[in-house]
């Protein structure tokens, strides 16, 4: 009759059998970070299952910032809140940035303009935007913004995309990336139109799709708006929407779809709410669950 022994018993008297087992386990192992690594952040994701106030009206609990030059640290107290609105002074180049992740969601953000215009942009543009599915680490695109997709907030220009591109800490490119259908405007710049050619952006040298209806003489000077814009003129509120649907992406300016995208790398992350040197308010900065229209 032969003998039977218990199963780890073979490891003890076969030292070869230690010695793959071993190897195993530490391949396991690096396997297992590597998905933690790919994978985790996405996991850990929040889907809103109620309306997640991103900004409640009296602080900015759950919100941090963050400033070309002086990092986490607001001197110039560029964001503040004044009777219940979120005031962004315009005064340097950064963001408000959510804490948490999030993902599969409804975002609402209502604005207007205020009056300053600063330095290098004094006399362009009113200029700010949000970007979604941002990437750490903080202020990994030209040490102003974080990596991810933008919804733009600019005077003749709201609801564009642009691909925010960035670099990890060890200077290795942050992949980012979306699909649109799309066609070409009198000037030849890239606008979205539903049917239109499939896209893969960034295509260099572009990383900006227009909204479908950009006024194709649209300048990058003070005060601009083109015949067909749809964000609100003035002091006048304008509400945005971004609808993230895992990679799938709708831009809405005051309730009118005017952007769309696809196959978003990456398709969860933080939020924030950009300051490029023109005065904004911000009433409204919330999530809703997908189900809710």
């Amino acid at each position: 009759m032969s003998a039977t022994y218990p199963f780890s018993a073979l490891f003890v008297t076969n030292p070869m059998c230690f010695r793959i087992h071993t190897v195993c386990a530490s391949w396991i192992v690096v396997l297992l970070l590597s998905l933690t690594l790919a994978y985790g952040k996405d996991a850990e994701a929040i889907i809103p299952e109620n309306v997640v106030q991103l900004f409640n009206g009296r602080n900015l609990n759950g919100l941090y910032t963050w400033l070309e030059d002086s990092k986490y640290e607001d001197p110039r107290k560029v964001f503040t809140v004044e009777d219940g609105v979120l005031h962004i002074s315009g005064d340097g180049f950064g963001y408000v940035c959510t804490n948490e992740r999030y993902k599969n969601y409804h975002l609402v953000v209502e604005y207007r303009w205020g009056d300053k215009t600063w330095r290098a942009r004094k006399t362009q543009a009113r200029d700010s935007g949000v970007i979604v599915h941002c990437v750490e680490p903080d202020g990994s695109c030209s040490n102003r913004f974080m990596a991810g997709i933008e919804a733009q907030i600019i005077e003749g220009g709201t609801g564009d995309f642009w691909i925010v591109p960035g670099k990890r800490a060890d200077g290795s490119e942050i992949p980012v990336s979306l699909t649109a259908e799309t066609a070409q405007d009198r000037d030849g710049e890239t606008v979205w139109k539903e049917g239109g050619d499939r896209k893969v952006f960034p295509s260099a040298p572009i990383q900006r799709i227009n909204w479908f209806n950009k006024d194709p003489d649209w300048a990058d000077v003070l005060g601009f708006r083109g015949k067909q814009d749809i964000d609100s003129p003035g002091k006048e509120w304008t509400r945005l929407e971004v609808i993230c649907d895992g990679g799938h992406i709708i831009n809405r300016v005051n309730g009118i779809q005017v952007n769309e995208g696809f196959d978003a790398v990456p398709s969860s992350g933080k939020i924030l709410i950009q300051t490029e040197a023109a005065e904004l308010y911000v009433r409204r900065f919330e999530l809703q669950p997908l189900d809710i229209e």
